[in-house]
């Protein structure tokens, strides 16, 4: 009877992996492309946006710590990058250079003041010229144009919240017009003079809380040490923390 039994009939089932709505690899197509739909509408919002905001965004990803120190001033540890946070000074800097526009003795300064948002807070640069321009040659005593610069600033600086801070800068050429008085000297005085006006036009009491004299120590260009620009008066707007 063994010998007479049908043999075994083995049936193999093979399991049919169902792509479609049953397995993920669709979800990843997916987030790929809507990652690439929101990539394209920030870039055609950016092409529309105004330089402020390209410049604060650009910023933003060349340093997102706000922690380096920024190469478009032109000058080495001093400026900082732009911060995406500060909106406020931004508006400070066009009101201010509305204010300038105002005055026709400083239109023709224009080029010579530069205003920088930075992590800091505002920085307004009053840069000299060959000729004196915001401080009489070799002294701390300011011009009139000068004058009228630190009293329009301390005017609309002195209405905000913000702290300032006043830095004074000399070119490298050695100061010789008198004994025991060097380019430290000079920088700190003209500084401390330009603290005096504002406190006299202005400036809250107590606002300015620091002023330093850096001599040619941050020069605005490194590789033209005597360059004119290099003498100059600094103000920070410090944004509030």
């Amino acid at each position: 009877m063994m010998e007479n039994a049908a043999p075994p009939v083995i049936v193999i089932k093979k399991k049919i992996a169902h792509g479609g709505h049953h397995g993920g690899a669709w979800k990843v197509a997916y987030a790929d492309f809507v990652t690439a739909m929101m990539a394209l509408f920030i870039v055609l919002w950016l092409m529309n946006s105004s330089e402020q905001v390209k410049q604060a965004i650009a910023g933003y990803f060349r340093d997102p710590s706000g922690r380096r120190t920024e190469q478009g001033t032109g000058q080495a540890g001093v400026g900082e990058t732009i911060s995406l946070d500060k909106p406020n000074m931004t508006h400070l800097k066009e009101t201010l250079e509305d204010a300038m526009k105002r005055m026709p003795q400083l239109q023709a300064l224009n080029h010579q003041v530069q205003m920088t948002v930075t992590a800091e807070g505002l920085r307004i640069e009053l840069m000299e010229g060959e000729k004196a321009t915001f401080f009489e040659s070799g002294n701390a005593e300011p011009t009139a144009d000068g004058r009228s610069m630190l009293e329009m600033l301390a005017e609309e600086t002195g209405k905000l919240k913000y702290s300032l801070l006043i830095e004074g800068h000399t070119d490298s050429r050695p100061f010789t017009g008198r004994a025991n008085y060097s380019n430290w000297e000079l920088s700190t005085d003209r500084a401390n003079q330009a603290r005096r006006i504002m406190e006299a036009s202005g400036a809250r009491s107590g606002q300015i809380v620091e002023v330093r004299g850096f001599a040619d120590r941050r020069l605005r260009k490194p590789d033209d040490p005597s360059n004119a620009s290099n003498r100059r008066i600094s103000v920070i707007v410090k944004s509030a923390n």
